[in-house]
């Protein structure tokens, strides 16, 4: 018996010191998570290279409340339009801050590094999170012109050069649509516009001859009769102008241009907030009232991953490089 009990005090010497590690492993673990807290802990701000009006805007606002009431922060749109979308990328960048989103049209910057002699942020600092809608952007002309197609505006600038002028969005379209004048051979000449409102009533008056705009700005003039739509740049056919053809469908593939917009947030921001950013702003998107409201303002719901988000973007990079070599430019030192 003496030998058992020796035994016996043996293996509890041996087992409590292994007992009480576990037991200070499993009290350490909650102290472990409480030190991670739940994001956000405070307002979230969402930038915005658009003034408000724009679809982004409605967009931004509309999913931005259903945000703050999964979260319990508010969530305030910032609008900073202008610089080519350089003012609103770096308010973002600059702010180096968890709680600062972006949310931009893919176009405000995928042509930066050709148009600008240095890059004026790191692009790495923009980390795709969630793809949202697709801005329709269509080409349109009078309804009085006597182009009735992509193809016949070709044909008719490659007849008459110097007599067609056009506006379009600064950025992404108008330098793609500049690669392809050169690429094409044809000497269609610029009309800037500071407001593109004003550049649809200049069409639908007649006092340009081609504007490659969103259609909710081109829309009520469509409606009115006074602008007739030629083609959209999208990779697809928009069930809300389902006869009107993309630009590939029209025979010209280098000036098919999705008008891709999602949110972005810093490398400060973590995984799961990242994570958590993506699913609650895709299930928001799936909302059948949500996408009926922001199909009436020209866009397409179109969510998508991270991952989705990053390759269209990649893609879309790729597509500036392109027009960028056809026109000679070096892409700038970051």
């Amino acid at each position: 018996m003496p030998t058992i009990e020796i035994r016996w005090r043996a293996a509890v010497a041996l087992i409590l010191p292994i007992l009480a590690l576990v037991l200070a492993l499993a009290a350490l673990q909650p102290q472990a998570q409480a030190q991670t807290p739940a994001w956000p802990q405070r307002p979230v701000r969402l930038i915005l290279p658009l003034g408000p009006g724009a679809g982004v805007d409605i967009t931004a606002r509309l999913v931005g409340d259903k945000l703050a009431a999964r979260w319990g922060q508010p969530v305030v749109v910032e609008n900073k339009p202008g610089g080519d979308g350089v003012v609103a990328i770096t308010s973002f960048t600059g702010a180096k801050d968890d709680h600062v989103l972006l949310m931009s049209p893919t176009s405000s910057f995928t042509q930066h590094p050709w148009t600008h002699e240095k890059m004026p942020y790191d692009a790495r600092d923009l980390v795709p999170i969630v793809r949202m809608t697709n801005t329709i952007v269509t080409v349109a002309v009078p309804a009085s012109s006597p182009i009735n197609s992509v193809a016949d505006m070709v044909a008719y600038a490659k007849a008459n050069p110097g007599k067609l002028n056009w506006a379009t969005i600064t950025g992404f379209f108008d330098f793609v649509f500049d690669g392809f004048q050169k690429k094409t051979g044809l000497e269609i000449a610029k009309v800037p516009y500071r407001n593109t409102v004003q550049a649809a009533t200049d069409l639908a008056e007649g006092r340009i001859q081609l504007m490659m705009s969103a259609y909710a700005i081109l829309r009520p003039f469509v409606d009115s009769g006074k602008l007739k739509l030629l083609a959209i740049t999208a990779s697809q056919r928009a069930s809300m102008l389902p006869n009107v053809p993309t630009t590939a469908e029209a025979g010209f593939p280098d000036i098919t241009i999705d008008g891709l917009v999602g949110l972005f947030g810093s490398r400060e921001l973590p995984a799961a907030a990242r994570a958590r950013i993506e699913a609650d702003v895709r299930a928001i998107l799936q909302d059948p009232a949500v996408a009926e409201r922001l199909t009436a303002t020209g866009q397409v719901v179109n969510p998508g991953t991270a991952a989705e988000f990053a390759a269209a973007i990649d893609k879309q990079k790729a597509q500036a490089a392109a027009a960028g070599q056809i026109l000679g430019i070096k892409p700038a030192a970051q």
